[in-house]
């Protein structure tokens, strides 16, 4: 039985862990607020605003499905990288100034950006840490990954009560940028091949 703090230590398993809060913190602050943010700053009606929303789970769901096939002609690493970029592109038309239907699509975007992105990270921990450690390793990335998602969008229900919901884009795109850090920099520590 390897012990957490021995895991923790390992090369690249810091912001691999890093990588998996902000992943569940921007899929779950996502869909839980982004009808308030439609709602309240683009002026959508509720009904609408939740209709939306069910479009960005229909792009993770759509995406995963298509996730699938691209597996099969790109590694993990890419898969992740272009997730993260695809998320990028949706956060930035959120900010942009555009009409609600690029909104949308803005919001779909994330949706599919998101797709590929934990399954693949996933799939990638025993290439990144070594097959033996990688149960171990997992166990943490699964508990991080909670701590984003239980932790992060009350985090910010509380600040859009003070700044409002304008700034959810800006959030996640924060999240966005140190999650795609955190990625590229585990890929770059870990040398390990399954």
């Amino acid at each position: 039985e390897v012990r957490i703090s021995t895991l923790i230590k390992l090369p690249g398993a810091k912001p691999a862990l890093i990588s998996f809060f902000c992943y569940c913190a921007i899929e779950l602050t996502t869909g839980l607020w982004a009808s308030s943010f439609l709602v309240v700053n683009n002026g959508l009606v509720a009904e609408l605003a939740a209709k939306w929303v069910s479009l960005y789970y229909l792009g993770i769901t759509v995406g995963r499905f298509l996730a699938g096939f691209l597996a099969m002609k790109l590694n993990n690493k890419q898969m992740i990288r272009i997730g993260q970029i695809i998320c990028l592109l949706g956060a930035i038309l959120l900010i942009m100034p555009l009409p609600n239907n690029l909104q949308l699509v803005g919001l779909i975007l994330i949706g599919l950006g998101c797709a590929p992105i934990y399954p693949a990270m996933l799939h990638e921990t025993p290439n990144r840490f070594g097959k033996e450690l990688s149960q171990g390793i997992m166990g943490i990335q699964m508990a991080t990954a909670y701590v984003g998602s239980t932790f992060v969008p009350p985090i910010f229900g509380a600040l859009s009560q003070i700044s409002g919901f304008s700034i959810l884009p800006y959030f996640l795109l924060i999240l966005m940028i140190v999650m795609l850090v955190s990625s590229e920099r585990v890929s770059k520590v870990c040398k390990y091949q399954a």
